[in-house]
């Protein structure tokens, strides 16, 4: 593979990580995911971004410096926008290669150069507003957008380009092949990064919702042609597009979200999987969109990106043990991990000799700001009456849920 290059002087490096593996160590990536570094020529070169030894990225990136005739000793300057291990795991190494390459980034980005890789010496910090003189017209802008994800994130801005390099901010997951830039892309292939970026956006991001709202706010006055994330495709078309989506997703934390409804279940013994086709019928009887989730047999990434996208909720789970099921308890402490805040609710389930799902339910919900209606709860399997309520209430919700959007 090849140094891709993205404007005048600026080249893409990149490596698929396609060995099924799990992203952070929870999120599946049946798509893969590119990890994205950049580099900067000018009298001096810069290297943005960098990769961990993970499928064996540093090999790769290798072979595109090689095809665009560059050494890593060549490298005068390493920019660090964020130092999670996934675009920092390779620094010992390439210190070792290069120990005269010196180290950019911030405040907080120097202590975990420290903590993560006892690094002190070559390491300078930078704030909103600093710049680096490559030299031969290349001038690198530094903006801190903290907790996008981490504290110590920024993002970088080469002047004479109008690239962006955004680090985490606006990307997505999914392998990235011979379409790099948006413009290049199919229309299948842009419907399966614009399902991976929400994915991404959900499981990774939705946490610092406000912060990305903030980032975005501090970037908008820059003359961006083309935003460069470290995951997924090189936005040069229509950079606005991957920005605007991730305002929207943003917004999504406060509400109201898309007027849509996501159904998750986890049933036993099937009595309460009996119930769902009606609570589908019923939301679909006001013409609302419904996606469906059982778990555990769908990963909690999948419900999550759902979940995080629609307005409404449905909880389908019975009553194991006094509490809630455990799945959909794994579930319910995720979406309070991710602040999947300000939903309308409905729950229904089964118990047999007694209940206490609703009860716990209650309790791990108590900071989501969640709206709920009436549960539904019937002991043994369901009579016709349970399902006539279920249904109910299925279209209560969805009533609710489509007055939001008038």
């Amino acid at each position: 593979m090849k140094a891709v290059e993205v404007a005048d002087r600026v080249y893409r490096l990149s490596a698929n990580i396609e060995n099924g593996d799990l992203f952070e160590g929870i999120w599946p990536i049946p798509e893969g995911v590119s990890l994205n570094a950049y580099l900067v020529k000018g009298e001096k070169t810069a290297l943005i971004d960098l990769v961990r030894d993970w499928d064996n990225a540093p090999s790769k990136i290798r072979d595109q410096l090689d095809s665009i005739s560059v050494d890593f000793s060549d490298i005068d300057y390493l920019v660090l926008n964020h130092l999670e291990p996934d675009h920092t795991g390779w620094l010992a190494d390439l210190r070792q290669k290069n120990p005269e390459m010196e180290i950019i980034s911030t405040a907080k980005g120097v202590d975990l150069a420290k903590a993560f890789f006892d690094v002190e010496e070559k390491i300078r910090a930078v704030k909103t507003g600093e710049s680096l003189d490559l030299g031969g017209g290349k001038v690198l802008g530094f903006y801190e957008i903290p907790n996008v994800h981490w504290p110590e994130t920024m993002a970088t801005f080469e002047y004479s380009t109008g690239v962006l390099f955004s680090c985490d901010a606006f990307g997505a997951f999914g392998s990235v092949g011979e379409a790099v830039f948006d413009d290049q892309l199919s229309s299948e292939e842009y419907d399966l990064f614009e399902r991976e970026a929400l994915r991404y956006y959900s499981n990774i991001v939705s946490s610092f919702s406000v912060f990305v709202q903030r980032a975005i706010k501090k970037l908008e006055d820059l003359d961006i042609k083309i935003i460069a994330p470290s995951h997924g495709i090189i936005w040069r078309e229509r950079p606005t597009q991957i920005v605007e989506a991730y305002s929207r997703y943003a917004s999504y934390l406060k509400g109201p979200a898309e007027p849509e409804i996501t159904v998750v279940f986890g049933s036993m013994y099937g009595n309460t999987q009996k119930v769902v086709n009606r609570v589908v019928q019923g939301i679909r009887s006001q013409k609302v969109p419904v996606h469906v989730h059982q778990v555990p047999n769908e990963n909690v990434s999948y419900v999550l990106a759902s979940a995080w996208r629609s307005a409404g909720l449905v909880l389908g789970m019975p009553t194991y043990e006094y509490k809630m099921f455990p799945p959909m308890a794994q579930v319910i402490d995720m979406f309070e991990r991710k602040h999947v805040q300000n939903k309308k609710v409905f729950r229904f389930g089964s118990f047999g000799w007694s209940g206490g799902a609703q009860k716990e339910t209650d309790e791990m919900t108590a900071k989501l700001k969640w709206d709920f209606i009436d549960p539904v709860e019937w002991q043994g399997a369901p009579s016709d009456e349970d399902l006539g309520k279920a249904y109910e209430q299925a279209v209560q919700l969805a009533q609710d849920v489509k007055s939001l959007a008038e």
